[in-house]
């Protein structure tokens, strides 16, 4: 698999701030499915974009409206965590293998859903900002396990707690996040 034929070497200026715009991009998909924004999963994506997450292929921006009703009615939060990224940048498009390990607390705290997979992403630049325009989500595998919630535990009780909604403390943190 070529990588730009370069793998290795330094990229040049244009390309390494591509990558970082890219890697900001793909930190707020994350952060809007945890924090269940729409807006914020929309900001990442061309209007004309599309995705395939398995059960729902089709426009990201419809993708990203249902996925928020669908994170919070099943899961208490999510953790979407970006580990290996690959480039390949050529002028104004971009793919991208990015590994995603994502934690789900299903609803009552007892229970974890795991999943490991990929997302391998198109995007484009268009006007110096980069977005995506289409993401395939590749399953390797994914497990539940049972959990012992300590989030009220007296060594974690005063602890400032995250949430999917208007009360996680990046609101206030983050205030223009959107």
């Amino acid at each position: 698999m070529e990588m730009n034929g370069r793998i290795g070497m330094p990229p040049d200026a244009g390309e390494a701030a591509a990558r970082l715009a890219i890697l900001e991009i793909l930190g707020m998909h994350s952060r809007g499915l945890d924090r269940c924004e729409a807006t914020w999963i929309k900001s990442a994506y061309w209007e004309d974009a599309v995705v395939d997450y398995g059960a729902f292929k089709g426009p990201a921006h419809t993708f990203a409206d249902i996925v928020v009703s669908a994170l919070r009615s099943q899961y208490e939060l999510t953790q979407h965590f970006l580990g290996n990224t690959l480039f390949a940048v050529h002028g104004e498009t971009a793919r991208t293998e990015s590994y995603v390990t994502a934690h789900h607390l299903l609803e009552g705290g007892r229970e974890e859903l795991l999943y490991s997979g990929r997302y391998l992403d198109v995007l484009e630049c268009r006007g110096g900002l980069w977005k995506l325009m289409s993401r395939t989500v590749v399953m390797d595998w994914s497990r539940r396990l049972d959990v012992v919630d300590e989030r009220t535990a007296p060594a974690f009780a005063d602890l400032t707690k995250g949430s999917d909604s208007e009360a996680d403390p990046i609101h206030d943190f983050w205030p223009n996040s959107d």
